[in-house]
């Protein structure tokens, strides 16, 4: 099944964990500047730029993977989301400069281990 699929079901069952893996890490960034729980802290929250563009990113995917559902069987196209597990860090490296460990390696060889098991 996956031989059929279009370039646009490609760019979406790549792209949507990759959009959902990157508004990840722009919350992350939010955190840092997030005070302690009060009204006035959280409306400066939600109206916090990166926050913003964190929701847009997740809306954006969202929409795409709707798209990708109707020409994708789910049980086939969620396995792809495990690609979140491995953009994230991967992300989170580039911008934040947290490490990469041989652990998250490994892993990250067995989530795509799987989904080819899945998939195959």
């Amino acid at each position: 099944m996956l031989s059929n699929l279009s370039i646009s079901n490609w760019v979406g069952l790549i792209g949507t964990p990759l959009l959902i893996a990157s508004g990840q890490v722009l919350f992350k960034m939010t955190s840092a500047t997030a005070g302690e729980l009060s009204v006035r802290n959280l409306l400066a929250l939600f109206l916090n730029p990166v926050l913003i563009a964190a929701l847009l990113l997740y809306g954006l995917g969202t929409i795409i993977w709707i798209y990708v559902l109707k020409a994708v069987p789910l049980t086939m196209a969620y396995s792809f989301m495990g690609l979140t597990f491995c953009f994230v860090p991967l992300l989170a490296q580039a911008f934040l400069g947290e490490a990469l460990t041989l652990r998250y390696a490994i892993g990250a060889v067995f989530i795509i281990a799987g989904m080819l098991a899945i998939n195959g």
